[in-house]
């Protein structure tokens, strides 16, 4: 009988998640039945929406996420011993499935390592490639501004924009931050958006305006980058995670009138939406990074008890890259 860990969902966050929101335990599980198969956690991932969906789950209730796993006893035909998976089984380390809409078998990486299953090579990968592409449609020559810049998502974003032949403005918290997105990454130019004078940096930064803007993080900072923006200009708002941790809601510029009389489109998305494409997101990624157009970064902590901490340092932007955890 195998014994499994896994993180419960204990108490409403409050703020940034703490100690004890969280409770780590353990799990006996059953026998497997005809159909089923045993998988074992080999990485997992700590992603902002966690945060941003943690009101919505109820207490008692496995904690939400996405992990690369290996099937380690089998009695499903499909799923063999040995076969890596991608799974949204959640903070555990063990799972039985029987359900394929809850995941898929890993596509061949060329060598790449397995983590990428939960970054450039999986969900976060894809919500840059179609969250980008589809909605903002760049056009080469315009202007694009990426928030939550140093990000799985945003540092992706960019480097897409970039081989679209674009100009690329990223935003993040940290001067170290903003040297790795100009010096290895290739964007143009970097704004912290901690700084006193952000919205003097940004239109010297923009001096024919902003044509694209993913949107990452909501609030000021993107009431005043929309402020910018061209007339038919495009947003895509992957999400808002300055405000995840927020008790009260955050006050920010109203942005219709800009939306309005620039004709801008706005528009939200959530990854899923394109699962039948979800193969094309991967092998194109795959491949900007076997030409060196596309390269990534992974902030590995090492453990499954040191989850928590982890998505704790991600939500305070302590990642450069994906954030990982190995088990």
């Amino acid at each position: 009988m195998t014994t499994a860990r896994k993180y419960v969902y204990a108490r409403k966050f409050e703020g940034f998640p703490k100690e004890g929101d969280l409770q780590l335990v353990e799990e006996k599980l059953p026998q497997l039945k005809d159909g089923e198969f045993l998988s074992k956690a080999v990485y997992l991932s700590v992603d902002p929406y966690m945060r941003a969906y943690a009101p919505s789950l109820k207490l008692g209730t496995t904690f939400i996420g996405g992990q690369v796993a290996v099937v380690t006893e089998s009695k499903n035909i499909t799923h063999p011993v040995g076969q890596y998976i991608v799974g949204n089984f959640g903070w555990r380390t063990h799972t039985i499935s029987d359900n394929e809409s809850e995941l898929y078998v890993l596509p061949d990486f060329d060598k790449l390592p397995l983590s990428l299953g939960v970054g450039v090579l999986g969900m976060p990968g894809n919500t840059a490639y179609f969250g980008f592409l589809e909605i903002c449609q760049p056009k080469p020559g315009e202007t694009v501004v990426v928030t939550g810049a140093a990000g799985a998502v945003g540092s992706h974003v960019g480097q897409i924009a970039k081989i679209k032949g674009c100009t690329v403005i990223g935003i993040a918290g940290s001067d170290e931050k903003g040297k790795w997105l100009v010096d290895d990454l290739g964007f143009d130019h970097f704004i912290n958006y901690k700084d006193d004078k952000f919205k003097e940096k940004l239109e010297q930064a923009t001096p024919k305006g902003v044509d694209c803007y993913f949107d990452n993080v909501g609030g000021e900072i993107s009431s005043i980058v929309i402020s910018r923006m061209n007339l038919y200009g495009r947003v895509s708002v992957c999400g808002s995670i300055s405000g995840y941790n927020d008790t009260e809601p955050a006050k920010a510029t109203t942005i219709q009138r800009f939306l309005v009389g620039k004709q801008l489109k706005m528009e939200g998305f959530i990854v899923r939406r394109w699962t039948e494409r979800w193969g094309e997101g991967i092998l194109q990624n795959k491949q900007w990074i076997q030409e060196g157009k596309l390269k990534y970064s992974e902030t590995v902590t090492e453990g499954f008890e040191n989850m928590f901490q982890a998505f704790v340092d991600m939500l305070k932007g302590g990642n450069i890259g994906k954030a990982v955890v190995k088990v």
